[in-house]
């Protein structure tokens, strides 16, 4: 039997998710993200860090570098592609412009012919491990390009100016463009924080206020044309002053994200914001705070040490039996809720080399399991179900004598569903999904 590496199965299960949603992909797609997040897993697995360098090499270094190799003048589309990533004053890390180009390589339907000149460009092929790497594997490389060509073929419409947060996450900010007549002044009070202009307060009567398009807790991105990424205290009233009396065009960046929680990357940020001002208000809009007292919506994450930890409902679990493999789960998961027990709410707090699951009331502890022992993940039924489960062995060491255990838990929305699945399934390199 041939191998298989279970990054690619879980690349093609996103490729089909993407075609499934549609002819246009947008950034409001729930699959994108994770599927530019194992893209990038592909593209970092086995890549070898230089010796003598004190600077960490990924993935973004080689396609820099692929143009500086090009013998044969045919390298224009993907020498265009990287400058403008390169001159992209929003990108201030070799991780964010990786992710820049990935994006750019997408919505231009050119990255198939970037993968293949790099195959064909030996000194930096040789950055990778033939041992590790899926790109120096003969048996891999066929199917992953193959899955490059159907994203190729594949319409993809996004925002390439919300790049701001590619730094920190692929997950984007809503961004919105904020169209202000020309007036004496806007009324706003800014807050600098980590290269970042924040809104920190709104005067009241004055325009921005009466417009009532920004509130406390938004950033401005960019004015004009000019990025403010990066900026020093009163750089953004430097650019403000030298536009006044001009219309102005500011794209701002909602600290709520699409789907009306706060927007991940920004909670340190506003917690240090609110410190400041501790009359700032983040809670629902104004438009969805009837709705959500109507529905009395939980929370589905909160903080813990500052990681962010899940709120799920723990629905049980059963004995498999002695095979842990992805065709169980079809068979378990049903068997669980058939059982039709008491759910409990759980907080999941999935680490970097071991997940916890925690009783919410009582703090005491229902398991933990490091990513070895944990034989596969996957979501259950319809695509909009938010059930999910994964098979443990009950010890990693001899699972054929001890056998395998099936654990049934519930997000609070599908895409929840899906990114605990997506983080757990790339959380070693033995996971299986299934969808």
């Amino acid at each position: 039997m041939a191998p298989k590496d279970p990054l690619l199965g879980t690349l093609k299960v996103c490729v089909l998710n993407l075609q499934s949603d549609g002819d246009t992909v947008t950034d409001s797609n729930p699959h994108l993200a994770s599927c530019c997040e194992l893209l990038e897993l592909v593209l970092r697995k086995g890549l070898q860090q230089p010796v003598l360098s004190l600077v960490p090499r990924d993935y973004w270094q080689c396609f820099e570098q692929l143009p500086h190799q090009d013998a044969c003048g045919r390298l224009s589309a993907l020498s265009l592609a990287v400058e403008q990533t390169r001159v992209c004053s929003k990108l201030l890390s070799a991780q964010g412009r990786g992710r820049y180009l990935l994006r750019l390589a997408l919505s231009r339907k050119v990255l198939p012919q970037f993968i293949t000149h790099l195959l064909h460009t030996p000194r930096i092929l040789e950055w990778y491990s033939p041992a590790v790497s899926i790109l120096r594997n003969e048996e891999f490389v066929e199917p992953f390009m193959s899955l490059l060509l159907v994203l190729s073929h594949m319409e993809f419409k996004l925002d390439m100016e919300n790049c701001s947060f590619l730094d920190e996450s692929w997950l984007l900010p809503v961004c919105e463009i904020y169209e202000v007549v020309p007036c004496r002044e806007l009324g706003m009070v800014l807050r600098y924080l980590s290269g970042r202009v924040f809104i920190l307060e709104l005067m009241p009567g004055c325009q921005a206020h009466v417009d009532k398009f920004t509130s406390p807790g938004d950033i401005i991105d960019e004015v004009n044309g000019t990025s403010l990424r990066n900026s020093k205290n009163g750089q953004a009233g430097t650019v403000l002053s030298r536009l006044r009396g001009r219309p102005l065009s500011m794209r701002i960046l909602r600290w709520r994200a699409h789907d009306g929680t706060v927007y991940r990357p920004l909670i340190k940020l506003l917690r240090a914001l609110r410190v400041e001002n501790p009359k700032l208000q983040l809670g629902p809009a104004p438009s969805q705070q009837s709705t959500a007292k109507d529905q009395e919506h939980s929370p589905s994450q909160c903080l813990k040490e500052g990681r962010i930890v899940y709120i799920v409902q723990f629905l049980g679990k059963t004995n498999i039996g002695l095979f842990g493999g992805k065709e169980v789960l079809q068979h378990a998961i049903p068997q669980v809720l058939q059982k039709n027990e008491p759910s409990k709410e759980m907080l999941l707090d999935l680490k970097e080399t071991h997940l916890t699951c925690t009783d919410r009331n009582s703090k005491s502890e229902l398991f933990e399991h490091h990513y070895p022992e944990i034989s596969c993940v996957g979501r259950y039924g319809r695509p909009d179900y938010t059930i999910f489960a994964f098979c443990v062995a009950d010890s990693p060491e001899t699972p054929q004598t001890t056998g395998f255990c099936c654990v049934v838990l519930q997000a609070s929305t599908m895409k929840e569903c899906e990114e605990i699945v997506c983080r757990v399934a790339t959380g070693f390199k033995h996971t299986e999904w299934f969808v």
